[in-house]
């Protein structure tokens, strides 16, 4: 069996490609046309502008030195007559006998304090140091009595080399500072170790009592 030339699509198959392909072409050439106009918009950047300013510094002033102090003039002959050559100066003796120009006693914390066998003892009692006892008058007017111990450094010659408060009951009213200076104005026999001598430390309680 033949088909009919008519009804036979390959034959017409070309025929209808070129018809399709025109009609496309068309159609995009009238949407072309017919579109809006493209055109690139313009964007404007805005450049910021630094400005720079120029501050004007003032001018660092110099400070001038002093200048140095002159030199010493040299000494020159003197060409009047009535002025002596030779003037001599009179020695002049000062008399030290009357002053104690003993060196000074080494510092506490020099001196190597002993154990004692017998123990140095207040000159006149606690009563020398009573005698020279102050009372402090703002504690004196509080009616406040107190005690101190003082802790005393003897040599061996019996001199004070080292008075310390070791305890003050009240403080912050001058019993201390009171303490301290009676102690000071009496005299002691020097303490013994294996009766030689030697450089002790001994504590001594003050007692302020207001007289009723």
């Amino acid at each position: 069996m033949r088909k009919h030339p008519e009804a036979d699509l390959r034959l017409k198959y070309r025929k209808f490609m070129e018809i399709s392909l025109t009609i496309s072409l068309s159609i995009v050439i009238i949407v072309f046309l017919i579109s809006k106009e493209f055109r690139a918009k313009e964007i404007k950047q805005e450049v910021t502008q630094i400005i720079v300013e120029v501050e004007d510094i003032p001018q660092t002033e110099q400070i001038k030195r002093p200048p140095p102090p002159p030199r010493p003039a040299v000494p020159i002959e003197s060409e009047d007559p009535d002025i002596e050559e030779d003037i001599t100066i009179e020695e002049t003796l000062l008399d030290l006998s009357d002053y104690d120009i003993s060196p000074p006693p080494p510092p506490a914390s020099a001196i190597e304090f002993f154990a004692y066998d017998e123990a140095p003892t207040i000159i006149g009692g606690m009563a020398a140091i009573k005698k020279n006892l102050v009372y402090p008058e703002i504690a004196q007017k509080a009616g406040v009595s107190a005690t101190v111990i003082v802790l005393v450094g003897i040599d061996e010659k019996g001199g004070i080399i080292l008075v310390e408060v070791m305890q003050e009951r009240p403080k912050g009213l001058g019993f201390g500072e009171a303490a301290m200076d009676a102690v000071r104005k009496v005299k002691f026999t020097p303490g013994k170790q294996r009766d030689k001598p030697v450089p002790v430390k001994i504590s001594i309680p003050v007692h302020f009592q207001i007289k009723k």
